[in-house]
């Protein structure tokens, strides 16, 4: 009799992981706004460093050796796996430097956004068809920008780079044959040396925050690895039980949070040409939702050829 009640059970499951994931990331702001007085790049390169240390205790305990040494018997294989990890070490460095330099508003617009660089990506490399409501989402995204370039008389450079690189990720990541922790440990092994190179630099000059005597910034910057992993954990666990469209869905709440974040906690000062941005940006990611949630109703009832 318990049988019925098991696809609710795991749906259960999986809007607790995915809520889990995605609040994580959106207090990602709170934890790194704890590194005062630790660069940016410093604190990306613990990040690489302890994630991928973390993530070696991880893949062993769970068993998932097989698909990181498969993907590492062909290295030839690796290019698309080498470009994302460049693309999400520089979008966790620029995240960084968004908290430190006290631009969460801009980041958390960054994220609003990514959804709609996606569909843009998507329809001009891999020649998918834009659906009319999603060509108007974009449009209403690229009035925002424009509205911010001509009146403030400047480019959202740091949103549009957090945008464009996690959007280039998601389409690059989609082309390769790895579940996401396998994904993210291939990716910080390959970082990895650069971070080894980069933290003995740092420590020859005297200019590292790691093991000088402050424990406080020592143990911050371990635990930035495992704070790293624990979100990826819980959004492979929705992944698994969860439709795309209600992923989708719950993907919002990152910059949310970042944004009530920004605004509640950090007082970051919100002129209303900003906010006018925001509201098209969020006009377009309900007519964007609203599409994708349309389509996927009319795959369900049309009828099998």
């Amino acid at each position: 009799m318990s049988l019925p009640l098991q696809p609710d059970k795991e749906a259960t499951k999986g809007v607790t992981f995915g809520l889990t994931a995605y609040v994580m990331w959106g207090c990602f702001p709170l934890f790194f706004a704890l590194f005062e007085g630790i660069p940016a790049w410093e604190i990306l390169i613990h990040r690489v460093l302890w994630s991928c240390l973390f993530l070696v205790g991880l893949v062993t305990v769970l068993g998932r050796w097989a698909p990181v040494r498969a993907a590492l018997a062909h290295p030839r294989r690796l290019g698309r796996v080498l470009a994302c990890a460049l693309l999400i070490g520089f979008n966790w460095g620029m995240y960084i430097y968004a908290v430190e330099s006290h631009q969460v508003l801009q980041a958390s617009l960054g994220y609003f956004l990514t959804p709609l660089v996606s569909v843009t990506l998507g329809m001009l490399v891999l020649k998918e068809r834009m659906e009319r409501l999603q060509g108007v989402a974009v449009g209403l995204a690229t009035v925002a920008i424009a509205i911010q370039l001509v009146v403030l008389g400047e480019l959202p450079w740091l949103s549009l780079s957090l945008a464009l690189s996690f959007g280039t990720y998601g389409l690059l990541r989609k082309q390769v044959p790895l579940d996401g922790l396998s994904g993210l440990f291939v990716e910080t092994l390959l970082l990895l040396p650069l971070g080894l190179i980069a933290i003995t630099w740092l420590s020859a000059n005297g200019q590292s925050h790691f093991m000088t005597g402050d424990l406080r910034a020592s143990l911050l910057l371990i635990a930035s690895g495992v704070v790293t992993a624990l979100p990826l954990m819980a959004f492979a666990g929705a992944a698994r039980r969860l439709r795309l469209m209600t992923v989708g869905f719950l993907m919002y709440i990152n910059p949310t949070l970042q944004f009530l974040i920004a605004l509640l906690i950090f007082h970051e000062p919100l002129a209303s040409i900003q906010l006018a941005s925001f509201v098209l940006i969020w006009i377009g990611l309900i007519l964007y939702t609203y599409s994708a949630w349309q389509s996927h109703a009319q795959e369900k009832t049309a009828p099998a050829s």
